[in-house]
């Protein structure tokens, strides 16, 4: 275990060095890329402020709207026939849309049910294992000009739904 933990605080630094040294042996002026880096980061930053604003907006009213209590709701007799914890759901629905949302239901479970109960296991596990896939389609696609996202939405809601499917058999096999 010591040997992983020095590793890991040795990787980032080595890893800079590398770089420097490794684009100063290729004669490539390392300051002025990452500054011309840094500029480009920014201005993308800048560019994908109107679609996060608008994404975070949409999970706000989704929430307060109590959209999301009612399928919840809806969904509970179903889900706890096949051994799906109702507590969860919020967060399985959440976390494709936001992270942040997600990562505070994530929170709210864990302090209500504690780390180490069943329902704090598979909130981390499922937390970890799925993605905010209409963040990264909504916000990077849009930024980029990409219109054409019916098939990479497909995709991830499909991936998001195998993360759900895997994490509730994973915690359940270790920790059932």
């Amino acid at each position: 275990m010591a040997a992983v933990t020095t590793i890991s605080t040795w990787l980032v630094p080595c890893l800079i060095a590398f770089i420097l040294l490794y684009g100063t042996i290729k004669k490539v002026p390392s300051y002025e890329a990452f500054v011309e880096g840094g500029k480009e980061g920014f201005s993308l930053a800048v560019s994908i402020m109107p679609f996060l604003v608008g994404m975070l907006a949409a999970v706000g009213v989704f929430r307060a709207s109590g959209a999301m209590d009612a399928l919840v709701h809806l969904l509970q007799p179903l889900l706890s026939a096949v051994g799906f914890p109702a507590q969860v759901v919020p967060l399985a629905l959440l976390r494709p849309i936001s992270g942040t949302g997600a990562l505070g239901l994530m929170a709210d479970l864990i302090r209500t049910y504690g780390a180490d109960s069943f329902i704090g296991r598979l909130a981390s596990v499922m937390q970890g294992s799925t993605d905010t896939t209409f963040y990264v389609v909504t916000v990077y696609f849009g930024a980029v000009g990409i219109h054409r996202i019916g098939d990479a939405l497909k995709v991830g809601l499909l991936a998001d739904l195998c993360g759900v499917i895997c994490a509730v058999w994973i915690v359940t096999l270790v920790f059932g």
